[in-house]
């Protein structure tokens, strides 16, 4: 039996002073003071199935607030940097967590942290940014759509590299596609994109469709979750209690209900409980973040970029079948170049991170180790 290890770290996010930073650039990052952070989440522990012979040692992460100005806001966007000691110029990985009521860095830390222990010939360096309006970012009350997430995802990629930086995009979920759809366009230039468990369509679209009654309701249902009182009134009663959070998990986030653990709930309904969390998830749920309207426009992104950027799909087990139809249609597309399965459902870096981590890494160093 697999046994489990409880990842415990502390941190006041909100103490950070926002400034506009570029943590890709070295003589930057030297000076940030690192801190202590960390999860309150349980990990099954797979070292015993890693591949991992060597490790090298890791710094503490450093914590940061970027200011994102986009139109008349000011957002402070949390992020976070894990790096090794080595003093090899790295090469950079960002990940961008999950869109969800539950989205939170927190769900790439024993990933980061996993792959940057792993000795190889290129030294990694992972940023993990949480989005605007979820995680630790401020929570405005903006019209949020696919475009102004993109908008985000852009804008961060600028803020974080350079030309010649070897930008690598981990992504899960909507955020994924989102990665993909702005690397189609043209707007950013990763050299690869791994999308975990990658979706397009909300919770609501993907179970009800999305013809013109439907979009009438999901209409007023996000209108009233944005209204001052009644709408955290609804919002309570959906989304922001434990008893919704742990059933959303057991249900269709994690696999196994048994990792769901008290920890993880308690966490969650925290971030859940901030001022200004029902905006993002008012959008999400009924399928104003959908970077995309159909199968057919969601493959297409996929095959356009055949060439262009190399492209991992990471599949689960034990995905809701809706979700994991739209992750199998991806298996045989153009422009995917590796296509993997790993246990989990919705989460999978979250729930067993070390597998994950494992697939990460071999990906990285099938296409980034060959001539370092």
């Amino acid at each position: 039996m697999a046994s489990f290890s409880i990842s415990s770290f502390s941190y006041s996010p909100f103490s950070l002073s926002c400034k506009s930073y570029r943590p890709f650039l070295p003589q930057t990052a030297l000076s940030l003071k690192p801190i202590s952070i960390k999860a309150s989440a349980a990990y099954l522990d797979y070292s015993a199935t890693s591949s991992i012979i060597e490790l090298k040692p890791s710094k503490p992460a450093k914590t940061n607030c970027w200011e994102w100005k986009f139109k008349d806001n000011v957002i402070h966007i949390y992020y976070e940097e894990h790096e090794t000691e080595s003093t090899d110029p790295p090469k950079n990985i960002l990940m961008i967590p999950t869109i969800s009521d539950v989205s939170t860095v927190e769900e790439w830390r024993a990933v980061a942290q996993d792959i940057l222990r792993r000795a190889g010939k290129v030294n990694w360096r992972a940023t993990i940014v949480d989005w605007p309006g979820l995680g630790y970012s401020s929570r405005p009350k903006l019209d949020y759509d696919a475009d102004v997430m993109e908008k985000f995802v852009v804008d961060f990629i600028n803020e974080i590299s350079t030309p010649e930086n070897d930008l690598v995009v981990f992504a899960g979920g909507h955020a994924a596609t989102i990665a993909v759809r702005a690397a189609k366009k043209g707007l950013v230039k990763p050299k690869a994109i791994a999308a975990v468990a990658p979706t397009w369509a909300g919770p609501l679209p993907i179970v009800f469709g999305r013809d013109s009654s439907m979009q009438t309701r999901y209409g007023l249902l996000r209108s009233t979750l944005r209204a001052p009182a009644v709408g955290w009134m609804i919002y309570n009663m959906l989304v922001n209690n434990e008893g919704a959070i742990q059933s959303q998990y057991k249900s269709h986030v994690y696999a196994n209900p048994k990792n769901v653990t008290p920890e993880i709930v308690q966490s969650r309904f925290k971030l859940t409980s901030k001022k200004g969390s029902r905006y993002v998830p008012a959008a999400f749920l009924t399928g104003l973040l959908d970077p995309v309207n159909s199968r057919d426009e969601f493959l297409e992104l996929f095959t356009e970029l055949d060439g262009e950027v190399l492209i991992m799909v990471m599949s689960t087990e034990g995905s809701p079948r809706r979700s994991k139809a739209e992750m199998e249609a991806l298996r045989e597309v153009k422009g995917v170049s590796k296509f993997v399965e790993v246990p989990g459902a919705l989460l999978p870096h979250e729930e067993y991170p070390n597998m994950v981590a494992e697939e990460l890494y071999q990906f990285l160093k099938e296409n980034f180790e060959v001539d370092a």
